[in-house]
């Protein structure tokens, strides 16, 4: 029988659980067809994991008790996935795998020559919970407001290691082994390219080029690429 995972916000874990959220307890009973004595993960972004067994199902709502702790691996290295906006479904697709590989932070990119601004942070959210909830992670990317590669270079901790992604550049290793940072951020341009401006940026603050292939990627292709190199 599948075990379920279940994201938690704002709940603390507790021996002894009820859930009375209307959206859980449809979707266990009503949904799911979840009964008493049933087993389901439930996690709250505190890097813990517990095995409920439901107890209990009742107008209140449905009620557990912790069982026992489940050992869950964590992402090896704190990336930060900074991409340039895409086409809604394409982004969708690019927070969802890069969730499955290990990113840790999403940070839309406006770029010149980004195509599309429009971004819901809203649904982006719940599509990296999902994913979370659905390849095992007990941590929950964040997902930042889009903002412009200049304004994230000011803004970027000096402790994170940075990388551009760039065809053509030199091909750098990166195995966990040749990234001294335990947090490390990799900027992907949009299909078109960067622009002299932003190259010149990147330049000036002295920001490492890499390529992620001999050929060429489509956007959405280098940002998960990127992802798993990273992780």
């Amino acid at each position: 029988m599948k075990l379920h995972r279940f994201y938690i916000a704002d709940t603390k874990l507790v021996e002894d659980l009820v859930i009375d959220d209307k959206a859980y307890t449809h979707q266990w009973t009503k949904v799911l067809r979840f009964r008493v004595g049933r087993g389901i993960a439930l996690f709250n972004n505190d890097g813990v994991e517990y095995l409920y067994v439901i107890t209990m199902i009742d107008k209140f709502g449905v009620r557990l008790r912790r069982n026992t702790e489940i050992k869950v691996p964590k992402p090896h290295k704190e990336v930060h996935l900074c991409f340039s906006l895409l086409k809604k479904d394409k982004n969708d697709w690019v927070l969802q795998k890069a969730t499955e590989l290990g990113v840790s932070h999403f940070v839309p990119l406006l770029c010149d020559r980004t195509e599309k601004t429009g971004f819901d942070e809203n649904r982006a959210r719940k599509i990296v919970v999902e994913a979370a909830e659905q390849c095992g992670r007990v941590d929950i990317p964040t997902v930042l407001e889009p903002i412009t590669p200049q304004k994230l270079l000011e803004k970027l901790s000096p402790g994170v290691e940075l990388f551009v992604a760039e065809q053509g550049s030199p091909q750098l290793n990166l195995s966990l082994n040749s990234l001294p940072q335990e947090s490390v951020a990799i900027l992907i341009g949009p299909e078109g390219g960067w622009s002299d401006q932003e190259k010149q940026l990147f330049n000036e603050k002295e920001v490492k080029h890499i390529s992620l292939s001999n050929f060429t990627l489509r956007a959405e292709t280098a940002a998960v690429t990127a992802a798993a190199l990273l992780q």
